[in-house]
């Protein structure tokens, strides 16, 4: 090593010490002791004599095949999921979860709340399914909720199927997409709420009149719960 690069390397070593520093902090230390070592005599002494922070890769997701919907035959075969955001009066965020049969259009229930981790996604499922029945496959997207362990063992333990669409593919969730963008305009676009207990009350009342009072063009304008019987 040049002797000039040694005196660089003594100078990083004693702003760094016992600490970790990354390469700006450790470049503008050095200068303020020593201002005639320019930055890039510093940052190339910096990282080939080791001193640089290693960085944690990012954990990438590995895409998935293409995964297009398809219209089951009979009830319960294939669920799809989605969050959604919104917020209350006092600028509060708040998100649902949004749960849809694909067979009928019906919805399984939409639960509002301040945070919906994948424990509580799990508990909301467990109680669709105590009223509904258990569904064969879940179609969501590739959020951490769903990608967590927790909520895929769950999967695996109840043997149901993660139907997963692909990143950036929104359009393969594309009837749970729909559903969100009525359940937006008729129900979050078109209320302010002041309260969680105010959004679920609210939120009730519309699923119960979607399922069984609204008609739905893809039904042949029949209600779900209609077109299920």
């Amino acid at each position: 090593m040049p002797a000039k690069d040694a005196v660089v390397k003594k100078a990083i070593e004693e702003v760094i010490g016992s600490s970790r520093k990354g390469r700006m902090k450790v470049i503008k230390l050095v200068q303020k002791k020593h201002p005639e070592m320019g930055d890039s005599k510093i940052r190339r002494v910096y990282e080939n004599e080791g001193f640089s922070l290693n960085k944690k890769p990012r954990k990438r997701i590995k895409d998935n095949p293409s995964n297009p919907i398809s219209i089951p035959l009979k009830a319960n075969q294939e669920w799809a999921m989605d969050f959604m955001s919104d917020a209350l009066s006092n600028g509060r965020r708040i998100r649902t979860l949004n749960i849809v049969d694909h067979f009928n259009r019906q919805c399984k229930g939409i639960e509002v709340d301040f945070n919906l981790p994948a424990r509580r996604v799990i508990e909301i499922v467990e109680r669709a399914i105590e009223r509904y029945g258990k569904p064969l496959k879940i179609r969501t997207d590739n959020g951490p909720e769903f990608r967590s362990k927790r909520f895929q063992l769950w999967m695996q333990n109840n043997h149901i199927e993660w139907s997963r669409i692909q990143k950036g593919k929104p359009q393969q969730n594309a009837i749970i997409e729909r559903f969100n963008k009525t359940y937006r305009e008729d129900v979050l676009d078109a209320n302010l709420f002041h309260s969680i207990e105010q959004a679920n009350e609210v939120t009730a009342k519309w699923v119960d009149d979607y399922n069984h009072e609204r008609p739905h063009q893809s039904l042949n304008y029949q209600t779900p719960m209609a077109y299920a019987a």
